[in-house]
């Protein structure tokens, strides 16, 4: 659909390319996936809206912290009519990318204290850290590196 406005016009794809420093097939890539979509001239061009370099900013940033192409399809598809977010549309998902990257940090926060905790036990060995040894049951066996002390999981009862 061609809009009349000079900020809607439609422009090509090496355009759009040049904009978001995205390569040729990169965008087609994204077209194929649904993320944006193109018309044809009537010598069969793609040709793209002025917004699509918006929308492909935002995938990228989006990419960028890490959300998969399905989350990115995903968040998009929230907005009516699957349009390039506005700012008011921007404020709302920030705030959902925001809960999202609370829940990654945590997580992450979680992992370095199990990675701490396992350099500091004293078994010396990835394969028979807490991580692999929930509950520390190599502690019942006495205190120190059990396993290099000449432990095995076997002996545990």
């Amino acid at each position: 659909m061609q809009r009349n406005s000079a900020k809607n016009s439609l422009i090509s794809i090496g355009a759009l390319s040049e904009r978001t420093g995205l390569a040729i097939t990169a965008i087609r890539f994204y077209e194929s996936e649904g993320l944006i979509r193109s018309t044809r001239n009537s010598s069969g061009h793609r040709r793209f809206t002025r917004s699509d370099i918006r929308r492909l900013s935002f995938i990228k940033i989006s990419q960028s912290l890490g959300f998969s192409l399905n989350d990115i399809q995903g968040i998009l598809a929230t907005l009516p009519n699957n349009r390039t977010p506005n700012k008011r549309d921007w404020e709302r998902l920030s705030r959902q990318f925001s809960v999202d990257i609370d829940k990654r940090i945590a997580g992450l926060q979680l992992l370095k204290e199990n990675l701490n905790g396992c350099i500091g036990c004293g078994c010396l060995s990835m394969a028979k850290c807490r991580l692999y040894n929930p509950g520390d049951r190599a502690s019942q066996l006495g205190s120190g590196p059990r396993y290099l002390l000449g432990n095995s999981v076997e002996d545990i009862g």
